[in-house]
């Protein structure tokens, strides 16, 4: 057995000893167990995390954890729907080098003023991942910036980091900026405006701190930059508006992503003027549009669903919160909510404190979504003790995606941006290099994001 099997085994038994503990029956310890094994799996074998996910969800219906009606209850076959549909929306307006020729044309314009291209880079990752979700961002941005850096003989680490920061702090601005984002949107009946009424405004604020303190990091960067700058100005480099000597036509996809942003952002209102349920439009927009796609690409429609939508990862989600849902199905977060509750109490102020660092902690150390899923089923029993959780949705959103800049692994942001870096530069970023800077910006936006959540409070009643 290597390392990694020895340590798995240890988690293993520091789950078990916890069910023991808070003395749950054995088929709560059983969903404990289970769930607990599959983080423990995405975090030592990430590469095979569906492997061992197949395996918990056969288990979960041997032992009769779940059967088939509560697997598809609980698999939130809505958030997986919006995000494959969106997948092929945003594969098709990558495809067409959409995003490519609008962050290009802004940056000629921006010139070589490396202080003003640092909040540009910053500004747009945030912007991407709020207008389309933060994996299509960080994409773009990380490619963008791998040319940016290379076109200089820059060190693309900083720079990555740095793009990678803007863009979880920016996913929290808007329900499609984050899957987390979107699994909160569903299960608290939270529309776009809710969005941008009480996580816009903070994600802004965070986004300009985090802007200041990325600027005074990257102090001697910028230094070096402009004396490079000052013998090659960016605005005679490349003209990505063509392509082979032909001028690229974005007019089609400029409509398709105008339409679908509008569409999402008035969801509510369609829905009153047409008598329609909470969130159907917010759902209903996507698929629409990934329609549109589909028929615009007639001859490659099958080709962009199998390359565009990442089956994989939705595959493991979708199991991955059915083992969560067993944990409501079994009566463990009755167990989870009642031990916070005679702790914490009911008042709002230490809930949200608490769900802000435990939800954070746990999105910094096994993934945002993970952290989430796992907490929404307690957030709900909570209700159902009489807590007003509006408050602590919102503080379990900032929780998701504001830790997720502490490690490596805090989020899926941070881990395909990692990959790209790895594949393309042979290049690294260790633990060690990510935590000092990562905490750097992790919590003074966390606690200014706190700060501003308990200000409100009296405002969520």
């Amino acid at each position: 057995m290597d390392v990694r099997g020895f340590k798995y085994l240890l988690v293993l038994g520091f789950v078990a000893s916890i069910a023991y503990v808070m003395r749950l029956n054995l088929q709560q310890s059983l969903s404990v167990l289970f769930l607990g094994g599959m983080i423990g799996a995405t975090l030592m074998f990430w590469r095979y995390r569906l492997v061992f996910a197949f395996f918990a969800l056969s288990l979960m219906l041997a032992t009769n954890l779940l059967e088939v009606k509560l697997l598809i209850e609980y698999a939130h076959l809505d958030t997986i729907i919006f995000l494959a549909s969106m997948m092929v929306v945003v594969g098709y307006l990558e495809e067409a080098r959409f995003f490519e020729v609008l962050i290009d044309r802004v940056l000629v314009a921006v010139g070589g003023r490396p202080k003003l291209l640092i909040i540009f880079f910053m500004m747009v990752s945030g912007l991407l991942a709020a207008l389309v979700d933060e994996v299509t961002s960080i994409l773009i941005m990380t490619a963008v910036l791998l040319d940016f850096t290379s076109r200089y003989n820059l060190d693309p680490v900083r720079f990555i980091m740095m793009s990678i920061f803007a863009t979880n702090i920016g996913s929290s601005a808007t329900v499609v900026g984050n899957p987390v984002g979107v699994l909160i949107a569903f299960e608290a009946g939270l529309g776009f405006s809710e969005f941008l009424r009480w996580a816009t405004p903070i994600a802004i604020l965070a986004l300009l701190l985090s802007i200041g303190i990325i600027l005074m990091w990257l102090k001697t960067d910028m230094t070096r930059l402009q004396q490079l700058m000052a013998k090659e100005a960016l605005a005679s480099t490349r003209d990505i508006r063509t392509n082979g000597g032909e001028e690229i036509d974005i007019r089609v996809p400029a409509i398709i992503f105008a339409a679908t942003i509008t569409g999402l952002v008035l969801h509510t209102p369609i829905e009153e003027a047409l008598g329609l349920g909470k969130n159907v439009m917010l759902l209903g927009t996507p698929i629409f549009f990934a329609g549109v796609v589909l028929f615009l690409e007639r001859e490659r429609a099958r080709e962009l669903v199998e390359r565009r939508i990442d089956w994989w990862t939705l595959l493991f989600f979708m199991i991955f919160f059915a083992s969560v849902g067993t944990l409501s199905h079994t009566g463990t977060t009755d167990v989870i909510a009642q031990v916070i509750i005679n702790n914490v109490g009911t008042s709002l102020e230490p809930l949200v404190v608490v769900v802000m660092f435990a939800a954070g902690l746990m999105s910094a150390f096994m993934d945002n979504v993970l952290s989430v899923a796992t907490w929404i089923p307690i957030i709900q029993t909570l209700e159902q003790y009489g807590v007003n959780t509006f408050p602590l949705w919102w503080t379990m959103l900032f929780a998701g995606t504001f830790w997720g800049n502490l490690t490596v692994i805090g989020s899926t942001a941070n881990i395909v941006a990692v990959g790209m870096l790895e594949r393309r530069e042979r290049i690294h970023i260790s633990f060690r290099q990510w935590i000092g800077i990562g905490a750097a910006v992790t919590i003074p936006t966390m606690l200014l994001a706190l700060l501003l959540l308990v200000l409100q409070l009296p405002l969520m009643a």
